[in-house]
């Protein structure tokens, strides 16, 4: 079958031809319909994340996916039925994190993640999967649902943020996003219904498509060049929640200077390693003198799964066209992740609807 992934000794994209999986007792089998490409994506090709699985010298990239049942191999999934995929699974045997329903709160020796550490992607004709790890979606729900993963993310960090604050009436009126990339827009769009105002960070020069779509939501857009994180409050106003997306290592700091008192700043980049000076204890003391709160979030569980499947559904149609700005073929998977300031979220289809 046809498979895009990267082999051993390489850091670019591969059509593969690969034997076809076949399902183990409890899974079924998985046609692939859409798979997203996504930073960590390009992470996985450098070499600076995740790692192959066991004894291959390959590695089947993708993580964001919609898929068809083709055999439910005696699961109670329906032939023919939509279902994405959550990314982690357990090692060789289970352990507490799996067991409670929080694999996403599993440190890295202690799971795989598909198409990204350990274990195959899905960004082949065919996958198997277990069946607890999949989410049923409705059928008009096809095209758009490889941004139900992504948008799991969110719907982790921004229950983190609350839960930080459950002892609190804290009900955030000013955010901002750092980071106009897909998972910065769609975190956009998610919040700025439930705002007074939010921002979203960058650093591009109009015209540009993501600016649009950012003002178009009725946000306001910060150039980085010309506004720094840590003086969007001068600049701007202090904010209630700072949404990290650029994995750019200072802005975990700066998000300190952004927020106001009793804010809170999660981080979802990843950094490479970078040394350079801060002044922790002018830090440390606004975090204790204004009861702020920085905290970091990973991957998603069952729960944020379902959780973006419901709140895919509010977001605006012309938002959901206009994101979605590019679709490829396996045998163009170069092309596809050549990238490009024109594109916003780009999709490998292997079979269309």
């Amino acid at each position: 079958m046809k498979a895009i992934g990267v082999e051993q000794g390489s850091a670019e994209p591969t059509l593969l031809d690969v034997p076809a999986p076949t399902p183990d007792d409890g899974e079924a089998l998985l046609r692939t319909h859409r798979v997203g490409i996504d930073g960590t994506d390009f992470e996985v090709l450098e070499g600076t994340h995740g790692g192959f699985p066991a004894g291959d010298d390959y590695q089947i990239l993708g993580h964001e996916a919609v898929c068809m049942v083709e055999d439910p191999n005696g699961t109670q999934l329906d032939r023919g039925q939509f279902v994405v995929p959550t990314v982690r699974r357990p090692p060789a045997e289970s352990n507490e994190y799996f067991d409670r329903g929080e694999p996403d709160m599993a440190p890295p020796e202690d799971c795989l993640e598909r198409g990204i550490d350990g274990a195959h992607g899905f960004m082949a004709e065919y996958v198997t999967s277990p069946a607890e790890y999949l989410i049923p979606i409705p059928n008009e729900l096809a095209d758009v649902g490889v941004l139900i993963e992504p948008m799991s993310n969110t719907a982790k960090a921004l229950e983190l943020a609350f839960s930080s604050r459950g002892v609190l009436e804290w009900e955030p009126e000013r955010v901002l996003v750092l980071g106009n990339g897909p998972l910065g827009l769609l975190t956009l769009a998610m919040v700025q219904p439930t705002v007074e105002h939010a921002y979203c960070l960058g650093r591009r020069d109009r015209p540009d498509p993501t600016i649009d779509i950012i003002e178009e939501l009725g946000a306001t857009y910060v150039d980085s060049r010309e506004t720094s994180v840590s003086e969007i409050p001068d600049v701007y106003e202090p904010v209630d929640l700072v949404y990290e997306a650029t994995g750019y290592a200072r802005h975990a700091y700066d998000t300190i200077d952004a927020l106001g008192p009793g804010g809170v700043g999660v981080l979802l980049g990843l950094p490479n390693d970078w040394t350079f000076e801060i002044d922790g204890g002018a830090l440390h003391r606004e975090l204790v003198l204004k009861n702020k709160a920085l905290l970091g979030s990973v991957n998603s569980n069952l729960r944020h799964f379902e959780s973006a499947r419901e709140s895919i559904t509010t977001l605006p149609e012309w938002f959901l066209d206009r994101i979605m700005t590019d679709v490829f073929p396996p045998e163009r998977a170069e092309e596809a992740f050549a990238g490009g300031d024109d594109r916003i979220k780009t999709v490998i289809e292997f079979e269309a609807l």
